[in-house]
């Protein structure tokens, strides 16, 4: 995978190379995402819930800077998708509360 960035000092287009595996390249299913915040950062959990259990799909932590780049790419995806395939309804919320168990 390639991402083309530019760079501040001398205005040039700079590959970048981004490094994955196979097994990371099919990605992870997640059914419910869960958010919560400090000051410095925004982390997100995604999912996997088929009840009684669930399991932790994947974490991803990001800075507020960063979460607003994520909410305008997503705002503008979905916009796209529904001009494309035709209007998303959003799904219900959960009836019940959501928490970890550590092993």
């Amino acid at each position: 995978m390639y991402m083309n960035e530019q760079t501040p000092q001398s205005g040039q287009q700079q590959q970048i190379q981004i490094k994955t595996s196979d097994a990371d390249l099919k990605g992870v299913y997640s059914n419910i995402m869960q958010v919560a915040h400090t000051q410095e950062e925004f982390v997100i959990d995604f999912l996997n819930v088929t009840p009684p259990v669930g399991v932790l799909a994947a974490r991803v932590i990001v800075s507020p800077g960063h979460i607003k780049r994520i909410i305008a790419a997503f705002s503008e995806n979905l916009k796209n998708y529904e001009n494309q395939f035709g209007g998303v309804t959003s799904a219900p919320e959960l009836p019940q509360k959501i928490g970890f168990k550590l092993n």
